[in-house]
């Protein structure tokens, strides 16, 4: 019985290590289309789903929210708020809520989820910042530590991918 110890010490052992590595793997490979963050403050996007495909762009944002809309071997296929698609690798991104101010001039970003709640300050179009909640037509924000609430319409990021 002794013999057998060491044995089924080395199978769990082995056990637990194949459990741990495909459990990212399977955290990677979700429903599309969702949306993520670029995790970097630069950023290639591809023609192609590899290193080897020329470089269509260069994002200088980190936190731009992206919407992912195909998965393949680690590169994601992805648009942005304007609409351009490429690949992006997967270790590129965050999955993380993040938003974009979109829209002609500045936007409210008030105390509570309403237009007549105080005004704390005004956002220029292109600020990014994290996404915290939506209700009645207003996102909760987190723009450079700062929060509050601005209406829906405003923001690219928010609503369903």
């Amino acid at each position: 019985m002794k013999s057998l110890r060491p044995l089924v010490l080395a199978l769990s052992f082995a056990v637990l290590a194949v459990a741990a590595l495909t459990v990212p793997a399977q955290a990677q490979d979700r429903e599309v289309p969702y949306w993520a963050v670029l995790r970097f403050d630069e950023v290639n996007m591809r023609v192609g789903p590899s290193e080897a495909y020329r470089i269509a762009w260069v994002y200088r944002r980190q936190g731009l929210p992206v919407r992912v809309l195909r998965l393949r071997e680690g590169w994601r296929l992805v648009q942005d708020h304007e609409g351009e698609q490429g690949w992006i690798a997967s270790s590129q991104l965050r999955l993380a809520r993040g938003v974009l101010v979109t829209g002609e001039g500045h936007a409210d970003i008030r105390a509570e989820a309403s237009p007549q709640s105080s005004l704390r300050w005004r956002a220029e179009p292109g600020v990014v910042g994290a996404l915290l909640g939506c209700e009645q037509g207003y996102c909760e924000v987190d723009i450079a530590g700062r929060t509050g609430w601005i209406a829906e319409n405003r923001l690219w990021g928010a609503g369903e991918p």
